[in-house]
């Protein structure tokens, strides 16, 4: 069972679900079981994230991270594991893989409009706001 690792944890850590290891050769990916099926309530979402100690220390990250898990999906959680360093690294069964942060969201309903409001970033996008 995917659990907290301390009480301030946000994420529950999940585990590699696995009948043999899987070798991630470098900029390998996969799709690794968890063995893990979830149901839960309309407007909630569980997102898939990478563990911080896997990527800093051996290069292994979820490759579309936040992965979401919809309330309505029934099927096995699995987790897209990409390995971005230059080292084999070998995903055993049992093995802390990901975490899971249980999030709310929203839904809204779309209205088409000619004119967006003002704002004083208007339209600058990327590094607009400057770096301090």
């Amino acid at each position: 069972m995917p659990q907290y690792e301390t009480l301030g944890a946000a994420g529950l850590d999940i585990r590699a679900s696995l009948d043999e290891p899987i070798l991630l050769k470098p900029l390998e990916r996969a799709i690794i079981p968890t063995g893990l099926f979830i149901e839960l309530p309309i407007g909630f979402e569980a997102q898939v994230r990478p563990r911080s100690g896997l990527a800093a220390k051996k290069g292994i990250t979820v490759l579309n991270a936040p992965g979401t898990v919809d309330a309505d999906y029934r099927g096995e959680v699995g987790v897209i594991l990409a390995n971005v360093s230059n080292e084999e690294f070998l995903v055993n069964d049992g093995e802390r893989i990901a975490q899971l942060v249980i999030a709310k969201h929203e839904r809204i309903d779309w209205e088409k409009v000619e004119v967006l409001s003002d704002t004083d970033r208007g339209t600058g996008g990327f590094g607009s706001t400057g770096s301090e």
